[in-house]
């Protein structure tokens, strides 16, 4: 009896230490570091210790799932399959959803240095398909003797775009979830959103599917749950907006709170100092330089 007891005990303990485990996601990747949204990123997000892969996806014009954070060709990074620069007043008019996925992948996403990130590693690279990118990640995870990846994917859109930029939400979550089921990795992922109505028709069709709600505005957090109308998994606010009221409310309401995007090793500290679950981050190399106490293991 008494090792029945010991059993339980042990048991108990072991999954409330899995429940407590910090999240740490590669923000589109490792942004800082690779080439955003491409399996490389992914990859080396992977290798620098990431639980979780966030990613953006859009949808094509023959409705294929791809990773890219707008539904358009970014200026900033992109170039032409000519090798020609976009501009910034041109980059909608390379409109993915107006693409079937032979034309988004001619475009090379890798080479162009980014200002904002300038130390990236450069090479050419193109926008891959959820699919792809699922199945390099298992691969790779298998083949290094690590733990398969989570994923959390996002429904990237653009405000008001419905049918010129994207689908609509229920035709989205649906062209997302055939990836996810067909690839059996339905536990592993959480679909997130700025968008309200994509997380409502999956908490609706796809109650057992985790759900992120993302925050990119100071609005009242009761309000947002409110609205929302039910409570996700995750809140996951921009980083300036969280103190420790905010992680209080969260986790009073079991909503666990994953602040994006953190980038310096200063607020990572502050942050895991106000009990957050995780971070997303450009740099998730970072996280190996907090010390040791305030990790969470």
């Amino acid at each position: 009896m008494k090792k029945t007891y010991l059993f339980i005990a042990l048991a108990a303990l072991s999954l409330n230490a899995s429940a407590q485990k910090f999240d740490l996601q590669g923000h589109m990747g490792a942004r800082g570091l690779m080439p955003e949204n491409t399996v490389g990123g992914m990859l080396r997000a992977l290798d620098l210790g990431v639980t979780t892969l966030n990613m953006d996806v859009v949808i094509t014009k023959d409705r294929q799932p791809v990773l890219s954070h707008e539904p358009y060709f970014n200026h900033e990074f992109s170039l032409t399959p000519e090798g020609k620069e976009i501009t910034l007043k041109d980059q909608k008019n390379y409109n993915i959803f107006k693409m079937d996925y032979e034309q988004v992948k001619k475009f090379d996403v890798g080479s162009k240095v980014h200002n904002r990130f300038p130390g990236q590693q450069k090479y050419k690279a193109y926008k891959p398909l959820l699919a792809e990118v699922i199945d390099s990640a298992e691969a790779h995870a298998k083949a290094t003797k690590r733990s398969k990846p989570y994923y959390n994917i996002e429904t990237s859109l653009i405000r008001k775009g419905d049918v010129e930029f994207q689908p609509e939400p229920s035709k989205f979550v649906e062209l997302i979830m055939a990836v996810v089921n067909e690839k059996k990795i339905s536990k592993r992922v959480m679909i997130q959103s700025i968008d309200i109505r994509t997380l409502q028709y999956l908490h609706e069709h796809y109650p057992k599917i985790k759900t992120s709600l993302v925050i990119d505005e100071k609005v009242d957090f009761e309000q947002n749950i409110e609205t929302l109308g039910f409570k996700p998994t995750v809140y996951s606010p921009y980083y300036v907006l969280v103190g420790k009221s905010l992680v209080e409310r969260c986790h009073d309401m079991g909503v666990k709170i994953i602040p994006w995007t953190v980038n310096s090793l200063k607020d990572l500290n502050y942050l895991i100092g106000l009990g957050v679950d995780g971070v997303v981050s450009d740099f998730p190399n970072i996280y190996q330089m907090v010390k040791p106490a305030g990790k969470k293991k």
